[in-house]
Parts: C-alpha cells; sequence; structure tokens
C-alpha cells in the first residue's frame, strides 16, 4: 500500500501548529514527526505559510461540514441557527490546533495568526450570512442586510459562549438558545 506522504505531512503540521503553535512550529519539527525528509515537504508545499493555509482551510471545511450536518429542513430558522452556531463554536473552543492559535495570537500577537483567526471568523460569518439569506429568501425572518443580521447573530452567541464565561459560570445550550431568541427574535419590548 502506497504512503499518503502529503496527508502524513499535513497531519503531521496540524500537531505540530497544535502543540507549539505557529511561530514555534518548524519545517523540520514538521518532518521529524512525519518522519520524512525536510525536502519532501517542499515538494508539496512551498513554505510555511503555505501549509499552514492548507490546514487551515480544511479546519475550515471540517467547521463548516459539522454546521451543514446540524441544519434540518423541518426545523426553524432559530432551532437550525441555534445548533449550527453551537457546534461551529464548540468545535472551535475545543479544537486543539484553534485553541492554541486564540492563545498564541493572545500571547504573542503573531501577524500570520490574527489573519488566519480573522480568515476562520470570516469564514464563519460568511456561513452564517447564507442562511441568513435563505431564511430571509423564505420569509422566516425579517431584515434587509442578511451581513448585519448574521454579524449580531454571530457576535451575540461569542458573546454567550465566551466572553460571558470570564466572569460567570459558562450557560448551557438551552440557556444560550432562549437568551438568543428571546433578545433577538422575540425583543425585549412588552
Amino acid at each position: 500500500m502506497a504512503v499518503d506522504r502529503k496527508k502524513l505531512i499535513l497531519e503531521a503540521a496540524a500537531k505540530s501548529f497544535s502543540m507549539f503553535g505557529y511561530k514555534a512550529t518548524t519545517m523540520d519539527q514538521v518532518a521529524k514527526i512525519a518522519n520524512v525528509g525536510k525536502g519532501t515537504i517542499y515538494t508539496f508545499f512551498k513554505n510555511k505559510e503555505e501549509l499552514f493555509e492548507e490546514i487551515i482551510n480544511q479546519l475550515i471545511q471540517e467547521m463548516k461540514e459539522r454546521a451543514d450536518a446540524s441544519f434540518n429542513q423541518q426545523s426553524s430558522f432559530v432551532e437550525n441557527v441555534h445548533r449550527a452556531l453551537m457546534s461551529l463554536l464548540e468545535y472551535r473552543k475545543k479544537h486543539q490546533l484553534t485553541v492554541k492559535l486564540f492563545q498564541e495570537q493572545k500571547e504573542i500577537g503573531t501577524m500570520e495568526v490574527k489573519a488566519v483567526i480573522s480568515h476562520l471568523e470570516n469564514a464563519i460569518l460568511h456561513y452564517m450570512q447564507e442562511r441568513v439569506q435563505e431564511a430571509m429568501d423564505k420569509g422566516e425572518i425579517k431584515g434587509k442586510n442578511s451581513e448585519i443580521t448574521a454579524f449580531i447573530i454571530l457576535k451575540l452567541y461569542i458573546a454567550l459562549i465566551f466572553d460571558w464565561e470570564k466572569m460567570h459560570d459558562p450557560l448551557s445550550a438551552e440557556e444560550i438558545a432562549s437568551s438568543f431568541e428571546l433578545h433577538l427574535f422575540e425583543g425585549l419590548s412588552s
């Protein structure tokens, strides 16, 4: 059976970036983990940046597949958005690579990591914008600007999942869903 060296390299690089972060990962480390010569890496990738980009693109694809799997045609938009965002943000919160990248951005501020985190968040925002636009087109929700609506929804979830936990006990998925529905869809006025 033939060995898929590119796959070995990608797995090794993902492991190295997850353990050491972007800045501390070297092509020598990746080669050692993959058990290949450093030159073999360069037959597939020009440099560390290209290798990193490929791993991030795979990560985004995995996140999209998780979110798609959470959508159910028989469920309401609110239920689908809740499941999709919980899936995406829990994945981001627990995935070893994203945890390390957010830590590196906070502690070191590596430019490449900042760019990747921005790319990751833009991919989530774009995904949500598509779902919001579909709901607007079906008349499930009101609104004129799917990008603003998606942005508000995403930022509310990020605040309830990540920011809230900085000073309070974590909210359950049910508490997040009910807060989301109350504050965004039902409104606060009686």
